[in-house]
Formats: structure tokens, sequence, C-alpha cells
């Protein structure tokens, strides 16, 4: 798995807040196999959560329908210019990444 940083982009207009994340990651659903048929063990993210300011904004859980190197984009109320959002996901094998950016 990488070790990048999650691309983190949140932007204010109007009072609402628009953020993008992606998430480098595998996604496997373990169903697949390969070339030679062995089978390729599930890994995935089971849970993302996003905070503002440490308040909580987002919590989703996942399942194996995700596609690779997700890209999620949410929206919120309450922020300002400036302002931090953390953004953290967890998976089936207990991996965790955690990032954050501040709000343009």
């Amino acid at each position: 798995m990488s070790t990048r940083p999650m691309r983190i982009r949140a932007t204010e207009e109007a009072g609402l807040t628009t953020v993008r994340v992606l998430m480098e990651h595998p996604m496997e659903t373990g169903v697949r196999r390969t070339a030679d048929g062995a089978p390729i063990p599930s890994h995935y993210i089971t849970l993302v959560e996003a905070t503002h300011n440490g308040r909580a904004v987002l919590s989703a859980q996942w399942g194996t329908a995700v596609a690779q190197n997700p890209l999620l984009t949410f929206r919120f109320r309450g922020a300002a210019k400036g302002d931090r959002v953390a953004v953290r996901w967890t998976d089936n094998r207990g991996g965790t990444r955690t990032d954050e950016a501040a709000i343009a």
C-alpha cells in the first residue's frame, strides 16, 4: 500500500464547504484471482471519517463495491476559509491514514 498522503481540496463559497478527497488504496474485494488462479485477499476501506476543527462532519461505512483509489466529494456548512478539515480512513486489515488540509 502507498504511503502517499491523500489529496484533499476544500473550498468555501457562500457558507458551503466542498471537500474532494483522493485516497490511494487497492480496494480489493477478495473475489479476484491472479493470472495463475491464486485468490487475491480482500483489502478495502471500511470507514471514512472527516472532521472540521475537531467536529465530525462525515462518517461513511464502505464495503467492497468502491473502486480502487476512491475519490470522495462531500459538502457541509459552518466552516470558514483557513479552517482545517481532516479525513481519516480505516481498512479491513486495521490500516489507517489521516491527512488534513486548510479550507481555501
